[in-house]
């Protein structure tokens, strides 16, 4: 009985949105860094760029240190460790709350003093306020937060856009090297922490951020835990069936499929990296009546925790994808990701 209605609600409120646009699709040459494939036509370049990609994912995630942060009444900057075409988007923006303990102690400088702290990521195409409400919570309850502005996004969003469409799009290796400089950026965010003496360092994503953040959690040693708040083990598949990106699949339709696109954007999919979080403590979050993370999804991604017996906990959220961030269920879900974090560090 509840299925129809969650449904139903979530379609009105995708609906709400009128600026999404169908872009043309594109391979995304113009991403790619040189790999002596020039003279393959463009889907072999992307193939073999891939490939090379999968072969060292340590390289391709690799993030040099920089001492170029700025910290100012509460807003902490710096330079993305991925130049793209838009200048705007290479500063990356983070606001920073630190709980009454780092409050106390001072910040920056020394506002860690050994204690708790994670980079929060939120979902696609969040406007400045997303997830200021849930950082805020995270330190009443201890846990500093440090929320990134994801690339492309509310300041970091060039003119031309209305919408975050660089990010996930129908052009394939802009989609990749766009999420790859996200995991880049919290991997820096993540350096300034631990600068500033915090040892226990967790990530926090929704949405699309959940996926960075298992991305990032796979690549950088310094995270001890992860929340993931919307899961699925395949990018490809989320645009492909999701509510939220069917105009990108629009755009997709006619030139790809689906397991071609799954293959090609195995470098962003969480499944390429479950066997680098072993160590990691991780919470899943799933909604049971979710339309733009499909609900079998979800699922497949918690069955491989399982079969593979990785540290986790599992949540359901009783709402649908939209509906979490309405009450009753925003706090539900607030409570259960603050609750994770404070004891898994």
């Amino acid at each position: 009985m509840l299925g129809p209605f969650f449904h139903a609600w979530e379609r009105r409120l995708a609906s709400v949105s009128k600026d999404r646009i169908v872009r043309p699709f594109e391979w995304g040459e113009d991403w790619l860094s040189p790999n002596g494939h020039e003279q393959a036509s463009p889907p072999e370049r992307i193939e073999q760029w891939v490939d090379e990609v999968m072969r060292d994912t340590t390289g391709f995630f690799e993030t040099p240190e920089t001492r170029d942060y700025e910290f100012k009444e509460g807003t902490l900057r710096f330079p993305s460790a991925l130049t793209t075409p838009h200048p705007v988007n290479n500063t990356v923006v983070a606001r920073w709350f630190p709980s009454e303990e780092a409050r106390s102690l001072g910040a920056p400088k020394r506002s860690g003093g050994g204690g708790r702290a994670v980079v929060v990521l939120p979902q696609w195409n969040s406007d400045p306020e997303g997830h200021i409400g849930l950082s805020r919570l995270l330190a009443r309850f201890g846990v500093s937060a440090l929320r990134l502005s994801l690339p492309y996004h509310d300041s970091r969003m060039p003119p031309e856009l209305t919408r975050a469409d660089y990010i996930v799009s129908s052009n394939i290796a802009r989609t990749i090297q766009v999420c790859r400089q996200a995991v880049l950026d919290a991997r820096r965010a993540v350096g300034w922490l631990a600068s500033q003496g915090f040892e226990r360092i967790g990530i926090l994503g929704t949405s699309l951020g959940s996926c960075l953040s298992l991305l990032t959690a796979a690549h950088e040693p310094r995270i001890r835990a992860q929340a993931l708040n919307h899961v699925s083990p395949y990018f490809a598949d989320v645009v492909w069936r999701g509510l939220s990106t069917r105009h990108v699949r629009e755009g997709l339709n006619g030139h790809i499929d689906l397991d071609r696109l799954r293959h090609l954007w195995r470098p962003i999919s969480p499944f390429s990296y479950l066997e680098r979080i072993q160590q990691t403590r991780t919470l899943l979050v799933y909604a049971r009546y979710d339309l733009t993370f499909p609900v079998d999804l979800s699922r497949m991604l918690v069955d491989e925790f399982r079969t593979r017996q990785l540290p986790h906990e599992v949540a359901v959220l009783p709402c649908g994808h939209y509906s979490t961030g309405y009450a009753p269920f925003k706090y539900f879900d607030g409570y259960v990701l603050t609750r994770f974090l404070r004891k898994a560090l």
